[in-house]
């Protein structure tokens, strides 16, 4: 609609306006940029950014960014504890075999770097299924929109999903360099501490 039109409708002046409204293509500089115009402007008038004329809506989205990180973190700390879970039976399972290869002469560092090896693939595994899945749920939910949501609370009726493949590729050598620093660790204290004769005697 044109402004002059809006004007002669509102019984304005050619010189009255509603606002102006200034789009970004960051919109993290929104506060910053509404700040210095305002400085800019004269002394009745007013700016605001997004996050100030809809608050309640910016800080439902930053509840949501922090439960986000609540459920990461919940997540890392049930993919840790599987795998040592995971390496350790195996550690156990391999008991009467380490014992052999130490009573061989194989030192502690070569039989740990086998156990890292297949800790390695087993956690390499998990991210390439966990990727696989999270690809097939993006598609489906693209397709289908088969995740609604109430409108009312939401503004939207379905959830809206986007890929960053940056930080997809982020979090999974994230996951890998974390899990495999946490895979050292019962490795390094099982196999230094385990003594030939009692793991060839283990049975």
């Amino acid at each position: 609609m044109d402004i002059r039109l809006i004007q002669r409708l509102n019984n304005w002046s050619p010189r009255e306006i509603g606002g102006y409204e200034i789009f970004l293509k960051d919109y993290t500089m929104a506060d910053s940029v509404s700040n210095r115009i305002y400085e800019k402007l004269p002394r009745k008038w007013n700016s605001e950014s997004i996050g100030e004329i809809y608050r309640n809506i910016f800080e439902w989205l930053n509840l949501q960014d922090t439960t986000i990180i609540i459920v990461i973190i919940i997540m890392v700390m049930v993919a840790i504890l599987n795998l040592v879970t995971c390496l350790i039976i195996l550690l156990l399972e391999r008991t009467h075999m380490i014992g052999l290869l130490k009573s061989m002469g194989s030192r502690d560092n070569t039989i740990q770097q086998v156990f890292l090896y297949h800790g390695a693939l087993i956690t390499f595994g998990g991210i390439i299924l966990g990727n696989i899945f999270a690809l097939l749920v993006y598609w489906l939910q693209n397709r289908y929109g088969f995740i609604t949501l109430p409108e009312d609370s939401y503004f939207i009726s379905t959830a809206a999903v986007k890929i960053g493949w940056q930080q997809v590729c982020w979090v999974d050598l994230g996951t890998f360099a974390i899990c495999f620093t946490v895979l050292l660790l019962p490795s390094f204290f099982i196999i230094r501490r385990l003594s030939p004769v009692k793991a060839i005697a283990f049975n």
